[in-house]
C-alpha cells in the first residue's frame, strides 16, 4: 500500500522551524502496528508552539505535527484492536518523539488508542481533544480532593480550550463558576458555557499577598504565573488548585502560606503521559458530563492549510474555544 496523501510538517532549515503542507506515501509512514486513517486532529496551545518554533516542542524533524488525532482504523497487527474501530489519541509524544495527527494517515502504537465513546462523533471527539481531555482530567482531580458544589470555584483562561470545557463540565455538575478572561467580548460566550461570573484577568496577573481573602473553593488554573499565586492565595482553607497549564508563565512567584495556614493543596495534571485507566476514565465521564451542545458552541472547524494563521493566532491568545483540523481539507 503506497497511497499518497497530505501531512503538515514541521521541519528546520538553518536552525529555523518552518512548517508546511507535504504530500506522502504510507512508505514515508513510521514502522508501528496500526494504520489509522485520521479524521480530524485539532489546534492547542502546545500545537502553536510546536508550529511556529516558539519552544523547541518537535525533539527531530521532519515531524508531522499534530498532538491529538481521531480516525478509523484501517489496519492493525493487535489483537485488541480491528479495522473499523473509531479510535482517539491525546498526547504520548505526538509532535515531539513520535509523528502526530496533522496527516491523512498516520502509523501509530496500539497503547495509545482509546475507543471513542459512542456519544461522540470523530469531529466531537477532536473538539474535545487534549485541552477537553485534561479539563476532565482536572475536574476529576477537584473531585477527588473533596471539592462540591456550593462556593465558588475559579477557571483561568476561561475562555481558550481547557478553559472553555472546564467551564462547561463545573457548571453541569452543579458548581458556581467564575471564569477570569481578559477578553470581554467573550462574556456572553462563557455565560453560555456556564458561568456565573467574571474576573479580569489582570486582577490575578500582578503579585499579591501571599494569602488573601478565602474565596474559591478550588480552582482550574491553565495560566500559571502570578495567576496561579494569586489562586492559590485566595483559595479557602482546605480547598484545592489543579494545575494544567502555562500560558503566561513556567514560573509559580508565590508563598508557601496558603499550604501551612490554609491546608490548599495544589495538584499538578498530566494529560500527554497520563496512564490509559486515567484516560479512561476521563472520557467516560465526558460521554455523560459534557453537553454536546455546549461542546458545539465551543468549536469551530478549520482545513489543514490553515495552520500557520491558526498557530500565531492561538499564541497570541485570539483563539477561542476549541478549533478542530480538519485533516481531509
Amino acid at each position: 500500500m503506497s497511497e499518497a496523501f497530505n501531512a503538515f510538517v514541521i521541519d528546520a532549515v538553518d536552525g529555523k522551524v518552518t512548517s508546511g503542507l507535504k504530500q506522502m506515501t504510507t512508505a514515508d509512514l513510521p514502522d508501528e502496528p496500526i494504520l489509522v486513517e485520521v479524521a480530524y486532529s485539532a489546534l492547542n496551545f502546545k500545537d502553536g508552539l510546536a508550529l511556529t518554533g516558539a519552544a523547541p516542542i518537535a525533539q527531530r524533524t521532519p515531524m508531522v505535527g499534530g498532538i491529538d488525532l481521531a480516525g478509523a482504523i484501517v489496519e492493525s497487527a493487535s489483537s485488541e484492536w480491528r479495522p473499523g474501530d473509531k479510535v482517539v489519541i491525546n498526547g504520548w509524544g505526538l509532535s515531539q518523539q513520535h509523528w502526530g495527527g496533522y496527516s491523512q494517515l498516520q502509523r501509530v502504537r496500539p497503547e495509545w488508542l482509546i475507543r471513542v465513546p459512542d456519544a461522540f462523533s470523530l469531529k466531537q471527539a477532536m473538539a474535545i481533544g487534549t485541552a477537553g481531555y485534561t479539563a476532565m482530567l482536572c475536574v476529576l482531580a477537584l473531585e477527588r480532593s473533596g471539592v462540591k458544589p456550593g462556593r465558588e470555584v475559579l477557571v483561568t483562561g476561561a475562555a481558550g480550550g481547557v478553559g472553555s470545557v472546564a467551564v462547561a463540565l463545573l457548571a453541569k455538575l452543579g458548581h458556581t463558576v467564575i471564569a477570569s478572561t481578559g477578553r470581554a467580548e467573550t462574556h456572553d460566550y462563557l455565560r453560555g458555557l456556564g458561568a456565573s461570573g467574571f474576573i479580569d484577568r489582570s486582577s490575578l496577573g500582578s503579585p499579591g499577598a501571599p494569602v488573601q481573602g478565602e474565596r474559591w473553593a478550588g480552582a482550574i488554573d491553565t495560566v500559571a504565573g502570578h495567576s496561579l499565586a494569586n489562586a492559590l492565595a485566595q483559595t479557602a482553607y482546605g480547598g484545592t488548585v489543579a494545575a494544567c497549564g502555562l500560558a503566561s508563565s513556567r514560573d509559580l512567584p508565590g508563598s508557601i502560606l496558603p499550604f501551612i495556614l490554609r491546608a490548599v493543596s495544589l495538584i499538578g495534571v498530566d494529560s500527554e503521559m497520563a496512564p490509559r485507566a486515567a484516560r479512561e476514565e476521563a472520557w467516560l465521564r465526558l460521554a455523560t458530563d459534557l453537553d454536546p451542545g455546549k461542546l458545539d458552541e465551543m468549536t469551530a472547524v478549520e482545513p489543514m492549510s490553515k495552520l500557520p494563521e491558526l498557530a500565531s493566532r492561538i499564541l497570541a491568545g485570539n483563539i477561542r474555544g476549541r478549533t478542530v483540523i480538519d485533516v481531509k481539507a
